[in-house]
């Protein structure tokens, strides 16, 4: 089956590039082949599973775009397209690991872990743990103080508030490097406790994890994975994360700074009154000083 999706990932290639679609190389995965689609500066991935059912092709990108429906009519007026998520391995016992607040002007990135084993997570699926984007706030708020409640040794917390974070960007330069960094703190607090043989990550980068490459977790098996909230301990580990982010929005609401999540124009608006009374150095304590917003607020 493997050398079939092979050759029907080269086919699909080459008739997207009849349409004057870009391709990255090919990727060979555990289950699949895959490559990046592009056009118009649209990205859409390109996988094609191999199994004991068969060949699969999926289309994974923003469904709204011209780009991604022309490239599923090519494709589908070709290959027969089944939607399909990748296999769930039930691992006994892990720490789950995903992050909050890289997309959010304002605020802190948060990274948190959590240590799942047979014992917690029927708990977990009892108090309805699940993606935290699925969630409210009032909801992920009052599951996080559960979780804490129940097992305080079995979380840890990296929260790296504006002005640490611009100090940090400064230093990596890059994003995913940071989060690399924070990612592999949080491990490292975990498995000082609990050693598991297992550790899945919300994917965020095609880098492995810094403390992966360490002699300590040379015999730990390291899964990085979109959409890792599939997985109970990722799922608390992102609950965990936005209840501090709402935390730290909380408290300087109650300062009486209309501070908002996300990077919407009522976001930069809400920075740009902040920035009228204030100054650059205060407004590193509130905001993400690399995002562009920050270009056009200090311009005006």
């Amino acid at each position: 089956m493997q050398k079939s999706a092979h050759q029907k990932i080269v086919s699909l290639i080459k008739q997207v590039k009849l349409e004057k679609f870009f391709t990255s190389e090919i990727e060979l995965r555990q289950y699949n082949y895959e490559t990046t689609v592009i056009k118009n500066n649209q990205k859409i991935k390109l996988l094609v599973y191999f199994g004991k059912k068969g060949v699969k092709a999926i289309l994974q990108g923003n469904t709204s775009t011209k780009e991604y429906t022309e490239l599923n009519k090519i494709i589908s007026g070709n290959y027969s397209m089944e939607f399909k998520e990748e296999e769930k391995i039930d691992f006994e016992d892990y720490i789950g690991t995903d992050e909050t607040g890289k997309g959010d002007y304002f605020g802190p990135l948060v990274i948190a872990g959590f240590y799942a084993n047979k014992e917690n997570k029927s708990f977990l699926a009892e108090i309805g743990v699940r993606d935290s984007k699925e969630l409210t706030d009032y909801q992920i708020d009052n599951i996080a103080i559960e979780i804490k409640s129940e097992f305080p040794k079995n979380f840890s917390i990296v929260s790296i508030h504006p002005e640490k974070y611009n100090q940090l960007y400064e230093k990596f330069k890059n994003l995913n490097k940071l989060l690399n960094w924070g990612h592999s703190k949080v491990i490292e607090i975990l498995f000082n406790n609990f050693a598991p043989k297992n550790v899945i990550v919300d994917k965020f980068s095609k880098e492995p994890l810094n403390v992966s490459l360490e002699q300590n977790f040379a015999n730990v098996n390291f899964v990085q994975i979109p959409k890792a909230e599939k997985y109970l301990g990722v799922a608390a580990a992102s609950i965990i994360a936005r209840n501090e982010m709402n935390s730290w929005f909380r408290q300087k609401q109650k300062q009486g700074y209309n501070v908002l999540k996300g990077a919407s124009s009522e976001v930069e608006n809400a920075a740009k009154n902040i920035f009228a009374q204030s100054d650059k150095l205060l407004m590193s304590k509130f905001v993400k000083l690399h995002f562009k917003t920050s270009k056009k607020i200090f311009e005006d």
